[in-house]
C-alpha cells in the first residue's frame, strides 16, 4: 500500500509545468524572471538526486520556497541548503526536508549586518599548542604548507564571531568530542546499533582505514561519513550562534524549519532518525540540533530549552 500511495503523488517534473504550480510560484515570488529563474534551478537541483523525485512534489516546492525566501541557492554543490528525503511511514509518502548547511548559516550571519567576522576551522594534527575554555583563548602553531596542511589528520574544530562592536565569541571541540556527539545522536553513525539496524556497519575509525565490506556501502551514506568536516562545522557555527549570536529574523526562521518537513498547506513536520532512508543522495540522516531525542527508541521528543548544555544536540550540516 506504501508503494501505490506514493506512486500515485505527481512527479516533480510534472508538477513544476502544471498551471496550479506556476501561479503558485508567481504569485508567491511576484517576478516573472525571478520565477523562471527559481523553477530552472530548483528543477535542477532534483533530477541530479532520484530519491527526491520520489518526494511528494508539494514538499518539495514548500522547502525550496523556503530556500529562496532566505536568498539561499539550492544548488548542492553550493551547500547553503539541501533538500533531503524522508519517509513519513504514517502517511505512507515520501516528503522532502529543509536542511541548512554551515554556508547557508555563514550567508545568513553576514547578512544581519552584525558580524566584523565569523569563521569555522578543522585544526590539524601538530597545530594546537592549548586552549582555554575559561577565557576561549586558542594557541595554534598553523602549519604554513596548505597542500600538506589539507591532507593532515584533523584533531579538533574551532568557531569564532566578532560583532562590529567589538564582542568576541569562541567554542572549540575536539574531534573526539565531535565524534561522540555523532554517535550518541546519529542512527546512521557508528556501528550496527541495539536493534540490529545497519548490521555490519563498522566504526567510524575503520570506515576511514577502509576497513568494512564496501558491499555494504549503503549504511555509510550519512554525511557524517561522506563529509565529516562539513557537518562539524555546521555544529560549531550552530552551538556557538544560537547561544551566543544575534540572529535576523530570516536566520530564526532557517533554524526553526532546519530538518522540517514542509507540506504544501505549510504544515511542518519533524523528523526522526529512523525515518531518514539511507539511499537518499546528499544529506541523509541530518536532525536539528536543537532537539532532544528519546535515547531508547531513536525518536525526536522534544525541543531542547535554550538554556540546554551543547551536548544535548544532534546532526547537522
Amino acid at each position: 500500500m506504501a508503494n501505490t500511495a506514493v506512486a500515485q503523488q505527481p512527479k516533480f517534473s510534472v508538477a513544476i509545468r502544471t498551471d496550479t504550480y506556476k501561479n503558485l510560484i508567481n504569485s508567491t515570488l511576484g517576478d516573472p524572471k525571478r520565477a523562471q529563474r527559481f523553477i530552472a534551478s530548483i528543477s535542477s537541483a532534483v533530477a541530479v538526486n532520484p530519491a527526491l523525485q520520489e518526494c511528494d512534489a508539494g514538499s518539495i516546492l514548500s522547502c525550496a520556497l523556503l530556500g529562496e525566501s532566505l536568498e539561499l541557492s539550492p544548488s548542492p554543490q553550493l551547500g547553503m541548503y539541501y533538500l533531503v528525503p524522508f519517509n513519513d511511514t504514517k502517511n505512507s509518502r515520501k516528503l522532502a526536508t529543509f536542511i541548512l548547511g554551515y554556508k547557508g548559516y555563514i550567508q545568513l550571519a553576514i547578512r544581519s549586518g552584525q558580524y566584523k567576522n565569523i569563521n569555522v576551522i578543522s585544526i590539524k594534527k601538530g597545530e594546537l599548542v592549548s586552549y582555554n575554555p575559561l577565557t576561549e583563548e586558542l594557541k595554534c602553531n598553523f602549519m604554513t604548507d596548505e597542500l600538506a596542511r589539507e591532507t593532515a589528520p584533523t584533531v579538533g574544530y574551532y568557531a569564532t564571531f566578532e560583532y562590529l562592536n567589538g564582542f568576541t565569541k569562541s567554542l572549540y571541540w575536539s574531534k573526539q568530542k565531535m565524534e561522540q556527539h555523532a554517535l550518541r545522536y546519529s542512527a546512521a553513525f557508528g556501528p550496527a546499533d541495539a536493534k540490529g539496524k545497519y548490521p555490519g556497519r563498522v566504526s567510524y575509525s575503520d570506515y576511514v582505514a577502509g576497513n568494512y565490506n564496501k558491499n555494504d556501502e549503503w549504511a555509510y551514506s550519512s554525511y557524517w561519513y561522506k563529509d565529516f568536516d562539513g557537518m562539524a562545522f555546521k555544529t560549531m557555527l550552530r552551538q556557538l550562534i544560537s547561544k551566543w549570536g544575534i540572529m535576523s529574523i530570516q536566520m530564526q526562521d532557517a533554524i526553526d524549519r532546519d530538518n522540517a518537513a514542509l507540506n504544501a498547506d505549510g504544515s511542518i513536520e519533524y523528523v526522526s532518525n529512523e525515518d531518514v532512508p539511507t539511499f537518499a543522495v546528499g544529506a541523509t540522516d541530518i536532525l536539528p540540533e536543537d532537539m532532544i531525542v528519546d535515547e531508547s527508541t531513536g525518536e525526536i521528543i522534544d525541543e531542547v530549552p535554550p538554556d540546554a548544555p551543547p551536548e544535548v544536540s544532534i546532526d547537522d550540516i
